[in-house]
């Protein structure tokens, strides 16, 4: 960073800006000739993610960058930006007038802040010139800037190996953006552009995660929770709300259905499924969450399996349960272990909620040993000792819809269908 260019006199008609905050798009850089469908959606559930954040905000778009400002405070807008699948990193950041003064004047000022709360500090800066005509090379605004910096502030030092600070400034035709605290975005592709999903949600560590992971792949999700009522207590129906509630603030809000399936187990037990109760009554959700994925426009079912972690997740039972499914079967985990889902339900927000007591619906009725390698026609056999269209009917119609985290102001719409059992707690279900 060494060299003094000649400073080029301020451009004419510009003005200060102040905060905001830059993000920096990820995997939809690589979608060539979709990539407008990507980046409409990406600002879409932006948009939808600074509903009610108690200020007037504006969305620009640069090049494979969204900067987001407003009338609130920064770190309102970085808490809700971070939320937002689809961006690589998330920074706090100033916009400036695209001049080589003004640009000078808030690093010297920033730095020099820095400095004080860390003597002795090393940094770096990074420049990079959007705008080709510039009258300055990036490398030559780095260096110009790293100069004025050292001379300005006595004590920082440069360190371009492993700067403890780097200024990153980007400068655009008619404004320049200079940051130097980033956050890791989530990655991925923009929810709702790979289609909808409808995750089966139980009230453990695993299957709020494989939700999340499934976002994280573009899918918006619906969610179905099957409760063992009459025969339990509702615990698990408030978890279930806690946790779509939680994996709602990644995406436009989707609806949580909960349909009591402890009848249902009690036939498939009186049908003499024994050792294969779990697995039959595995089978039994994903076909009722097919008929209902089909009602809600779902293309594909997410479970939070992994392979080998308990006995109805072999791999022959798995193959079992989506011979009944009527729709792909996905399943983000299911080469995880057990830890790791744990941490990522920690990054994720979801297990201080999993961890809560429930009463599992999967646990009732459960056989003392449970067979690891189900056969098709002995679960076929007990299958039909019952009416399985009626039986899958039933559940249907008493099916509970909630819209857990749904912006009541919002306006109804496919990805926000308003909030008719919207509550700050669980809400009494309303039908669906």
């Amino acid at each position: 960073m060494s060299g003094n260019p000649q400073v080029p006199a301020p451009r004419a008609g510009t003005a200060p800006h102040g905060a905001c905050v830059l993000l920096k798009h990820g995997e939809i850089f690589l979608k060539g000739r979709n990539r407008h469908l990507f980046t409409e959606r990406l600002h879409d559930n932006l948009r939808i993610a600074l509903r009610g954040i108690g200020g007037s905000t504006w969305i620009k778009t640069a090049q494979n960058v969204t900067v987001v400002g407003g009338q609130v405070p920064q770190d309102a807008l970085v808490e809700r930006a971070r939320r937002v699948i689809g961006f690589n990193s998330v920074e706090p950041a100033l916009r400036v007038p695209s001049t080589l003064e003004e640009i000078t004047r808030t690093a010297v000022a920033e730095l020099r802040a820095a400095g004080a709360e860390r003597p002795g500090l090393g940094f770096a800066v990074r420049a990079r010139r959007r705008d080709k005509q510039f009258p300055l090379t990036s490398s030559q605004v780095a260096g110009h800037l790293g100069a004025e910096v050292l001379r300005a502030v006595p004590g920082l030092r440069v360190d371009l190996t492993r700067p403890e600070v780097t200024l990153s400034v980007e400068i655009d035709r008619k404004e320049t953006y200079l940051s130097w605290r980033r956050h890791r975005g989530l990655t991925g592709l923009p929810v709702g552009s790979s289609g909808r999903a409808l995750a089966l949600l139980s009230g453990g560590y695993d299957s709020p995660v494989a939700a999340h992971r499934a976002m994280r792949r573009g899918l918006h999700c619906d969610f179905v929770h099957f409760s063992g009522a009459p025969y339990t207590n509702p615990a698990s129906v408030y978890k279930a709300y806690a946790l779509a509630r939680e994996l709602n603030r990644y995406q436009p809000p989707g609806r949580l259905h909960v349909i009591a399936l402890g009848k249902a187990q009690k036939q498939l037990a009186v049908a003499g499924a024994g050792r294969l109760q779990v697995v039959a009554q595995r089978r039994l959700m994903v076909r009722t969450a097919s008929a209902l994925a089909a009602r809600t426009g779902a293309e594909a079912l997410v479970t939070g399996d992994s392979l080998g972690q308990v006995a109805s997740q072999t791999l022959a039972n798995l193959a079992a349960v989506d011979e009944a499914a009527a729709l792909p079967v996905l399943r983000p985990l299911i080469g995880w272990e057990k830890q790791e889902i744990i941490d990522e339900a920690g990054r994720v927000g979801t297990a201080e909620i999993s961890v809560l007591p429930d009463e599992d619906c999967c646990r009732l009725l459960a056989p003392p040993r449970a067979s690891t390698r189900a056969g098709l026609p002995q679960l076929r056999a007990v299958e039909r000792r019952l009416d399985l269209d009626e039986v899958t009917a039933a559940l249907l119609e008493s099916a509970r819809v909630m819209l857990p985290g749904a912006d009541p102001d919002a306006d109804p719409g496919p990805d926000n269908p308003g909030p008719e059992a919207t509550a700050p707690g669980c809400p009494a279900p309303a039908p669906a």
